[in-house]
């Protein structure tokens, strides 16, 4: 039988072992040796240990192949892009694709998708959408948000949810935009939580909806309630930031703009928080968290 065992520079060497039966160094009946032990040259001259080396086509080939994935998820995804081909959820009209304005200056449109993602945190799509179209009816920039006052802020806004703490955040993070980045918003996910208000899901989604750059997936509750319904995740994960890092783990990254999307809809439509429709997803059958009747 053949070993194998792996250098630490990645290479695999594969060890023929003994090439005669009668030559195996676990047989101490024979020359003399130990078991376990090889016989000493000078007793076995013809007897030599064949060493192979095999190399992978990188690293990176060698961790896919070891790496974990979940059971028939490419047949659950299948079957949520079927169930969600009528784009019809409240995600797919009033979500933070649908908010900002597609004729304003790119640094507003910009600003607006972040504004968007601000208030829609513990917020449904219809009272988010509301709320921006009285901002954008109102004006909505970051000099026009900068001489507003927070009382009037608040009352564009209501009744997002935590709208007092939304409505200091949006204009502390109003103000940094326009001292530290001429009115614009940042470019990347480290500088984007840093401003007040924003966590690493809004700043994916950002990165993904503002600069068109995948940068994460995006985990709300939907998100992290169906990927562990699903067993879309090793072990069961807390909280959306462990989720993402679990699925960013295995899932092919031209997947991750997809997926927020994607199952934010449905879990809006199908796969509910309480009492999810099972009996009518087509993953019923295949689904670890589904109920059984």
């Amino acid at each position: 039988m053949s070993s194998v065992r792996v250098t630490r520079s990645g290479r695999k060497v594969l060890e023929d072992g003994w090439r005669r039966r009668g030559d195996r160094p676990d047989r101490p009946e024979q020359h003399g040796g130990e078991a376990g032990v090889p016989p000493s040259r000078g007793k076995c001259r013809g007897v030599q240990k064949r060493v192979q080396v095999a190399y992978e086509n990188s690293a990176e080939d060698a961790e896919k192949k070891l790496k974990w994935e979940p059971t028939n998820w490419q047949k659950h995804l299948e079957n949520i892009r079927q169930m969600r081909s009528g784009r019809d959820a409240p995600v797919d009209q009033m979500g933070a694709e649908k908010c900002f304005d597609q004729n304003a200056a790119p640094e507003v449109m910009r600003y607006q998708v972040l504004l968007s993602l601000m208030l829609s945190s513990q917020t449904k799509d219809q009272v988010t959408s509301a709320a921006m179209a009285k901002l954008r009816e109102h004006g909505l920039s970051v000099q026009k948000i900068l001489e507003t006052d927070e009382e009037t802020l608040g009352k564009l806004i209501y009744p997002v949810g935590f709208w007092k703490s939304k409505v200091k955040y949006i204009k502390q993070t109003t103000e940094i935009l326009q001292e530290k980045y001429g009115g614009d918003i940042p470019d990347n996910v480290a500088e984007l939580v840093k401003l007040p208000g924003v966590g690493p899901k809004m700043a994916h989604l950002v990165m993904d909806i503002a600069w068109n750059r995948v940068s994460g997936i995006g985990v709300d509750t939907h998100v992290h309630r169906i990927s562990n319904r699903l067993k879309w995740v090793k072990k069961e994960t807390k909280n959306p930031e462990d989720t993402r890092v679990a699925l960013e783990d295995w899932m092919p990254r031209d997947l991750w703009s997809e997926i927020n999307w994607l199952l934010v809809g449905f879990g809006q439509q199908m796969c509910l928080p309480v009492a999810p429709r099972c009996s009518d997803c087509l993953n019923r059958d295949i689904c670890p968290g589904a109920k059984k009747k």
